[in-house]
């Protein structure tokens, strides 16, 4: 196995391809060369409790100058004092560090990472449990004692917010979705506000509710004043003009969703979608895109237009695993003959996790989890929800089970323990998103979290996929564009497919690492790795194509830090700094086509 690292540099030129080791290398099926589809282990551990303490206090000597002075912003040291609490000097050093390397990665628009800290939940969410705490032990059998005007002010609030949620649902809508329109949009919201809130994130995204001020007109999903930059050109790669496709008009409809979003077929036998490709879109290399599904207005109509007009398959990997994932995708690929990755994988939770259910409240409906983040909860949350619980009756007051249920579905908890819950251990993301146990494992929590919570989902990728598998019966070469923590490398490998030569994009080096580490250890062929998509410029990918005879398939997902979360100022669509990064996968394809009817 040779393992390439391509620096950014553009002279091509100097790179040395080298292939002495492959003739030499001996393959053993049954080991780590194998290429057979790996095996899926379902008896794995239940998520676990580890949470960080420290071991000393931080005493009075230790204060904001000290920690200025070892390196950290001002800024960042008052706001880890804040969340880290009473907990000592060694959880307080660690709060720091996590807040650095949020704000060293590139890869991640999370604005300040110790104004808004991925690893914790939000103060305002720890503090509303803060009521139920109670040392008074003849009081634990009771309900929660609220004596306080902060006790009077929560349950009027959440009374209001029991009123807007029974009054959309007795409307129609389900339960779920109106408790995150509640959430999203406010307390103060109007029906009117939150019912269309509910259907333009069925329709076209996560919604945001403002105020009117910041829409042209009141209803939820109008259209946004332009702001500054958005109708900024975007150049093509190679620095020519932008094709002949002109973006989409922002008053377009947005794309619906499918409900449910099973894609063009599932594994069950049912029958496939027929569906007929553009010219454009036939013939070599294979492509495939993926991206959040809920994604802002006109975004899924400007990819689809840009990439030949096909119809995307949007896809939630609840059908595939034991947690959602609704992504959509667009690609080339044949529909007929499909076959899902063997063994199939659980897709409830206690299939998953079979010793979580001797915890699991009857009052928790919870058979899933929800979408698996680039975050966890704080230790704080979840020893406030243990209290709440400890301290109510059994089963708790409505109020208390609906709070509690709404942090579980949000920070997707799961129940280890009497009264306890505890968010998903990194390997147990892995086991859901079809990764080998381990595979990030050697990089710090906080890393291993966000690059899981950004990657493919490897059971439903490789349904799609798997159509290559007769195609290419001596393998393929792999263009892997944005490649994550290698995803797309993995569905291939566990479909038995071999990859003679990957040229892998990836940006983090976080990532690189775990996917270097894998290919060492699985692949013979030949991995090469370029650390910035921008500078795959069209001499570089020719010199490639012809030094391997071309790409047989160009797959990646480009970022979607501006098109999916609540923060609307990062919402700008393919207009923000990290998605319009999207244009670059198709000049990149498009020159990838070029080049390869030449070859």
């Amino acid at each position: 196995m040779v393992v390439h690292l391509v620096s950014d540099s553009e002279d091509s030129d100097k790179f040395e391809w080298d292939s002495d080791g492959e003739e030499g290398m001996s393959f053993n099926a049954a080991g780590a060369g194998s290429s057979a589809p790996a095996s899926r282990n379902i008896d794995v551990p239940g998520p676990s409790t580890r949470v960080a303490s420290g071991y000393g206090k931080a005493g009075p000597s230790a204060s904001v100058q000290e920690y200025v002075a070892m390196g950290f912003p001002e800024e960042m040291v008052l706001k880890a004092m804040k969340d880290n609490g009473d907990d000592g000097a060694d959880s307080l050093v660690e709060f720091l560090l996590t807040y650095k390397a949020i704000d060293n990665d590139p890869s991640v628009d999370n604005g300040s990472a110790y104004g808004c800290a991925t690893q914790a939940a939000e103060d305002s969410d720890d503090d509303i449990l803060e009521n139920w705490d109670t040392d008074n032990a003849s009081e634990r059998n009771k309900g929660p004692a609220f004596d306080e005007s902060g006790d009077e002010d929560f349950l009027h609030e959440m009374a209001q917010k029991d009123e807007k949620v029974e009054y959309l649902v007795n409307m129609g809508f389900p339960e779920d979705e109106a408790t995150m329109a509640v959430t999203r949009c406010g307390q103060d919201a109007s029906i009117a506000v939150l019912a269309d809130s509910i259907y333009a994130a069925q329709t076209a995204g996560y919604g945001y509710c403002g105020k009117s001020s910041d829409h042209e007109d009141n209803s939820y999903g109008g259209r946004k004043k332009g702001r500054p930059g958005n109708k900024r050109k975007r150049k093509r790669f190679g620095g020519q003009a932008q094709g002949s496709r002109e973006p989409l008009d922002s008053d377009d409809e947005p794309m619906p969703l499918p409900n449910p979003m099973v894609g063009f077929g599932l594994p069950n036998g049912s029958t496939p979608v027929n569906r007929s490709l553009p010219g454009q879109a036939i013939g070599p290399p294979y492509f495939y895109y993926e991206n959040v599904a809920l994604a802002p207005k006109g975004v899924w109509k400007t990819i689809s237009r840009f990439l030949y007009d096909i119809q995307p398959e949007f896809v939630d990997s609840k059908f595939f695993c034991a947690a959602a994932r609704k992504r959509g995708y667009i690609h080339n690929l044949p529909l007929v003959n499909r076959s899902a990755l063997r063994p199939i994988p659980p897709k409830t939770i206690f299939e998953a996790f079979p010793r979580t259910k001797k915890w699991w409240p009857s009052w928790d409906p919870r058979r899933q989890f929800n979408c698996l983040q680039t975050c966890v909860a704080s230790a704080k949350l979840l020893e406030r929800i243990r209290t709440a619980l400890t301290n109510s009756s059994d089963p708790p007051p409505q109020r208390v089970q609906k709070y509690v249920l709404q942090e579980c579905r949000k920070w997707n908890l799961a129940w280890v323990g009497l009264n306890k819950v505890a968010p998903l251990e990194p390997d147990e993301m892995e086991f859901l998103l079809g990764f080998p146990k381990d595979h990030t494992r050697g990089v710090i929590r906080t890393e291993r979290y966000r690059s899981l919570g950004n990657s493919f989902q490897v059971d439903t990728v490789a349904y799609h996929l798997s159509v290559l598998k007769d195609m290419f019966p001596h393998g393929m070469n792999v263009l892997s564009l944005f490649s994550g923590i290698g995803g797309a490398e993995v569905a291939l490998h566990r479909l038995g497919i071999r990859m003679n030569n990957v040229i892998s994009v990836e940006i983090s080096e976080v990532n690189r690492t775990i996917l270097r580490s894998w290919w060492d250890q699985t692949q013979r062929g030949t991995l090469i790795e370029i650390n910035d998509v921008q500078t795959l410029t069209s001499e570089r990918i020719e010199f490639y194509m012809r030094k391997i005879g071309g790409f047989d398939l160009v797959i990646g997902g480009s970022p979607c830090n501006n098109l999916a979360g609540s923060n609307r100022h990062h919402r700008d669509g393919l207009d923000g700094e990290h998605s319009s990064l999207f244009y670059h996968y198709f000049n990149i394809l498009e020159t990838v086509k070029s080049i390869m009817q030449r070859l």
